[in-house]
C-alpha cells in the first residue's frame, strides 16, 4: 500500500523501552510508505534513530505501580500539558499513536479528541488483565486500535471503534544473529562454563524492588555453583552504573549496552535465565531459552493490584501459551533462594528444561505472522486520510 498522504505531522508516545522499538520500526514503516511524514513525541534513542523529534524522553515517564505513578505526578503532568499544549497549537500534528502506558496515553487521548486529532492505539491496554469496563472508555476516545493478541478484538464488539489484529510487532525485529560461543568471545566470557542471564528490565522502579533480588540470587548461585558466569543486559533507558554498582565485585558479571547485543543474542547465549515479568519474557520465548519469571512492587502497590487484576498468569509469554510452561513468582514467593533454586534445576535437570524449550516453541507460531509494524503504518495513513476526507465535506 502507498498513501497520498503528503507531509502528514504525527505525534507518536511511546514511555518504555520496548515501546520505544516498536516505534521506531512503525515510524520507518510509514516513512517508506509516505515519505514526506514527520514524527514528534515521546520516546527513546531508537525511535530518535529513526528521525523522531524526541520532545520528552522516554525515561521521564518510565514508572511502574500505583503508588509510585503518584510520586512521579509533577513530571507526568508537566508532560501531559506539553503535549497538550502542541495538540492545541498550529502545529497540531495529524495524527496521534499511543504506544502501551494507557494511564498516560488515555489522558492524552480525550485532549486529542477534544483537539481534533485523530488517534490510532498501538498496543493495546491490557483490559483482559483488569479493568475490561475501560473497552468504553478507550472507544470514546480512540478511532482505531491495533491488537497484538488475537483474541483482543472480540472485547470491542459493538462498540464505535476500528479494532483490528495486527500481530506481535516482536515478530518484526526477532532474529538471532550470533551464536552462543561467538557472542561470548566477543563480550570475552568463557564459554566453557554455564551462562545465568539476569534481566532486570528497563524501568528505574523495577530496579529499585528486583534488582536486589537479582543480586542476592547470583550470590547464592555463585556459592552453590561456583562455576558459573552471568550476562546482565542493561535496557536503553538505564545505565550501567545504576546496575553494577549493586553487585559485589566477586561476582563475575558481564552487563551488556542495548548497542552491544541485542536482548535476543543475548538470551542465546545463556543457558538459563531470572527475568522481570514483561516484554522481555517474550523475547527469551522466542529464543526458546528456558527461565523463570518474577515481579515485585512496593507493598500497597502489590495489595491494590491484587484487588484489581485477575488473570490466570502475569507473565506474557505464559499468557499467550494459555498455560503455565515458565513458572512464575510474584512478591515474597519471589525469593533468591527460590529464584535460584528454579535456575539450577533448568541448570541440571534435562528432561525439565528440554520440556520448557519444547512448550516455547509454541509462542511464536501463537503470535501470527510478521508485518505487524506495516500494518499498523497502513492503519495510520489510512486514518489520516479519513480524516482529511471528513474535513472537506
Amino acid at each position: 500500500m502507498t498513501s497520498d498522504v503528503n507531509k502528514s505531522r504525527v505525534m507518536i508516545v511511546a514511555s518504555e523501552a520496548s515501546g520505544d522499538i516498536h516505534g521506531a520500526k512503525v515510524i520507518k514503516a510509514v516513512q517508506e510508505l509516505s515519505p514526506g511524514t514527520t514524527f514528534l513525541g515521546v520516546g527513546g534513542h531508537r525511535m530518535s534513530a529513526a528521525g523522531c523529534e524526541i520532545l520528552i524522553p522516554a525515561e521521564d515517564l518510565a514508572v511502574m505501580g500505583l503508588i509510585e505513578v503518584v510520586g512521579h505526578l509533577p513530571v507526568v503532568w508537566r508532560s501531559l500539558q506539553k503535549l497538550k499544549n502542541v495538540l492545541y497549537s498550529d502545529m497540531r500534528p495529524d495524527a496521534l499513536i499511543l504506544i502501551d502506558s494507557p494511564e498516560f496515553n488515555l489522558r492524552l487521548a480525550k485532549y486529542a479528541k477534544h483537539a481534533g486529532v485523530p488517534v490510532l492505539y498501538y498496543v493495546s491496554p491490557q483490559v483482559w488483565a483488569w479493568r475490561k469496563g475501560r473497552v468504553r472508555t478507550i472507544a470514546g476516545v480512540v478511532d482505531k486500535l491495533a491488537a497484538i493478541f488475537p483474541f483482543e478484538p472480540e472485547l470491542y464488539r459493538g462498540l464505535n471503534i476500528d479494532v483490528r489484529y495486527v500481530g506481535h510487532p516482536l515478530l518484526d525485529e526477532f532474529r538471532v544473529t550470533r551464536s552462543r560461543q561467538a557472542l561470548l568471545e566477543d563480550l570475552q566470557v568463557g564459554s566453557d562454563r554455564p551462562v545465568v542471564g539476569l534481566f532486570p528490565g528497563s524501568r528505574r522502579n523495577e530496579l529499585k524492588y528486583m534488582l536486589g533480588t537479582l543480586v542476592a540470587t547470583a550470590e547464592q548461585l555463585i556459592c552453590r555453583q561456583p562455576e558459573l558466569n552471568f550476562l546482565v543486559p542493561v535496557a536503553s533507558t538505564l545505565t550501567r552504573e545504576e546496575i553494577s554498582s549493586r553487585f559485589p565485585s566477586g561476582i563475575p558479571v558481564r552487563y551488556i549496552d542495548a548497542d552491544e547485543a541485542s536482548i535476543y543474542d543475548i538470551a542465546n547465549a545463556c543457558d538459563a535465565i531470572a527475568s522481570v515479568s514483561g516484554t522481555v519474557t517474550l523475547q527469551i520465548a522466542l529464543v526458546g531459552t528456558p527461565m523463570v519469571i518474577f515481579y515485585k512492587l512496593s507493598p500497597v502497590s502489590y495489595a491494590i493490584g491484587k484487588l484489581l487484576v485477575k488473570v490466570d498468569h502475569f507473565g506474557l509469554a505464559n499468557i499467550v501459551a494459555g498455560k503455565r510452561i515458565i513458572k512464575e513468582l510474584v512478591q515474597d514467593e519471589a525469593s533468591a533462594e527460590v529464584l535460584s533454586d528454579e535456575i539450577l534445576r533448568i541448570l541440571h535437570d534435562d528432561a525439565y528444561a528440554q520440556q520448557m524449550r519444547t512448550d516455547l516453541v509454541g509462542i511464536q507460531q501463537e503470535l501470527g505472522a510478521p508485518g505487524c509494524s506495516e500494518r499498523v503504518a497502513e492503519m495510520l495513513l489510512e486514518l489520516i486520510d479519513e480524516d482529511r476526507d471528513k474535513s472537506q465535506k
